[in-house]
């Protein structure tokens, strides 16, 4: 049975901590990213028997953004339209590379795996550069 993200790991209580910033497009993001992202994670455990084992970051109000090392100015973590699962093993990375076919069918992007070492980061919008797996 697949594990699944709940808002409430995707939130990792920030929804509580910077309620100030929640807008309801914030809220509607990150129902649909974690939407998608479950999606995703159901068809990769029954592939590969990967297991889900945590959100790295979910939303990230703007002071978390700017705290958080290498993080993109215009990330989308700030608009709830990203995830990053924890994949110390690169298996769900693997998997995505390997089937970008599901990825497009679902709406999702992924950055280039090399740039994410020990997590996998999907996005629900396209990068600029409109590929799906994107450098970032």
């Amino acid at each position: 049975m697949a594990q699944v993200i709940s808002l409430e790991a995707y939130w990792k209580g920030r929804d509580k901590e910077h309620a100030d910033e929640l807008t309801e497009t914030i809220q509607a993001n990150a129902a649909e990213t974690v939407r998608r992202v479950n999606e995703l994670l159901a068809l990769a455990e029954a592939d590969t028997g990967y297991v889900f084992e945590e959100v790295a970051s979910g939303w990230r109000p703007q002071a978390v953004n700017d705290a958080t090392a290498n993080a993109a100015g215009g990330s989308k973590h700030l608009t709830a339209e990203a995830c990053d699962v924890r994949d110390p093993h690169g298996v769900l990375d693997t998997w995505c590379v390997q089937n970008q076919d599901k990825l497009s069918e679902i709406g999702l992007w992924l950055e280039l795996p090399k740039a994410t070492p020990t997590w996998t980061h999907l996005q629900t919008v396209s990068p600029k550069s409109h590929n799906r797996i994107f450098i970032p």
